[in-house]
């Protein structure tokens, strides 16, 4: 029971989170909120024999792939979304000496030829919606004309250089990502001398980032690993048996997990449109984005779930007490389980016999009403048949005293 719980201690678990990546050579090469710790991936993975199949079905950054390389086994790892695809295949490739002499001096090419480039150059922007709001003027000239520069090249030379672009359009935005509703800085909209001093330290920012990231990979990989595009509700044909699936799926807490992805999506030209990101929020699981809302409202389930009973419960007080809003998030609960039961019935036959899973995950509430997921994922584990499945309490999470991650854990026979 939660009421048992030293919460004082598991508030401390930082290390357990995306607080714990950064600096942390390739794992802090760019911010996610919703990361897990490389520690917490490591601890996971250290009884493992050198060589280990280790697998996450929800990729993310790539936390659980690199961990598994850098520790000498190989692992693979699955999304649906372009960008994580990228993101996780670039902080896990191998890097020899000849392409990162090659990166530095692409770095400072890059820079040169920006910096020649005039203020009032046709020069390509993302159609990011009220663009002004997220970077001054000066700013934006300086990342336009970096994004300009970069693409002359290709390759991993090119790979390196775009996060290192990563890396500055967040640092030099006006957008704060420490809540769910970002805010902006106000900006005045015009170019003046303060505002040619902001594009000044955009480029000796990208100088100063990429040449972090050329120092973090240089530390080689012992063993490998492979990001997959896939969905994780039907599984991937290439992928090797696994002795270890270590994942944290996305959460049932409504959360877009597009939301801090977008101004790196649409500076990598993953996204167009804002209705892209609607689209691709529907194909994953856990948040709703633009038209995912809407889609929702229609969806009905393809099957049955072990946990029926228990979400008709929980569901049904959902959509009682929540007003206009109730039934909505009554079918997102719905469906977030539908989908995992989905999921885990994909990921299994995938796993060795006496391999085992691992899901990090956390509870949530609406309109005060708790939805279990933990008891639930360890209800479809053990309804699929895995054997000395366990529910731990392993972090509390913010100062809701109801919400808390777990570790589900389990054996297949």
């Amino acid at each position: 029971m939660t009421t048992m719980v030293d919460r004082a201690a598991l508030a401390r678990n930082e290390h357990m989170t995306f607080r714990a990546n950064m600096g942390v050579g390739r794992h802090g090469w760019l911010r996610l909120t919703p990361a897990y710790g490389v520690r917490l991936a490591r601890e996971k993975m250290s009884h493992l024999p050198k060589g280990s199949v280790v697998t996450d079905p929800f990729s993310g950054t790539g936390t659980t792939p690199l961990a598994a390389a850098e520790l000498g086994h190989f692992g693979q790892s699955i999304d649906v979304n372009p960008f994580l695809i990228w993101l996780g295949s670039v902080k896990t490739s191998h890097y020899s000496p000849k392409t990162l002499l090659a990166v530095a001096d692409a770095a400072r090419d890059v820079v040169a030829t920006a910096r020649a480039r005039q203020k009032d150059e046709e020069l390509w922007q993302p159609r990011i919606f009220k663009i002004e709001k997220w970077w001054s003027p000066g700013a934006l000239h300086a990342l336009k004309a970096l994004r300009a520069s970069i693409d002359q090249y290709d390759g991993q030379v090119k790979d390196l250089l775009e996060i290192s672009l990563c890396r500055v359009l967040i640092s030099c935005s006006n957008a704060a990502f420490n809540h769910q509703s970002m805010s902006f800085k106000e900006n005045s909209g015009e170019i003046t001398l303060f505002e040619m001093d902001e594009a000044v330290r955009t480029f000796a920012k990208f100088d100063e980032e990429a040449s972090s990231i050329i120092e973090s990979a240089r530390f080689d990989l012992i063993g490998s690993a492979k990001v997959h595009q896939g969905d994780s509700r039907k599984g991937v044909p290439d992928l090797k048996e696994s002795d270890l699936v270590l994942t944290s799926p996305p959460y049932a807490n409504r959360m877009s997990y597009i939301r801090e992805l977008r101004p790196y999506m649409y500076w990598l030209r993953h996204l167009d449109l804002a209705s892209d990101a609607g689209d691709l929020d529907w194909r994953a699981i856990g948040g709703t984005w633009g038209t995912a809302t809407s889609k929702l409202n229609s969806w009905e389930p393809a099957t049955e779930t072990p946990v029926d009973d228990a979400m008709d419960a929980v569901c049904g007080r959902i959509a009682e007490d929540g007003g206009k809003n109730g039934p909505l998030l009554s079918t997102y609960v719905r469906k977030y389980h539908h989908d995992m039961w989905l999921h885990f019935q994909a990921v299994t036959p995938s796993l060795r016999r006496g391999g085992s899973v691992c899901y990090i995950v956390g509870n949530s509430t609406f309109y005060k009403h708790e939805v279990p997921v933990q008891e639930w994922y360890a209800a479809m584990l053990r309804e699929l048949g895995y054997q000395n499945v366990k529910v731990e309490i392993i972090r509390k999470r913010n100062s809701n005293k109801a919400l808390f991650e777990y570790e589900v854990t389990g054996t297949r026979p």
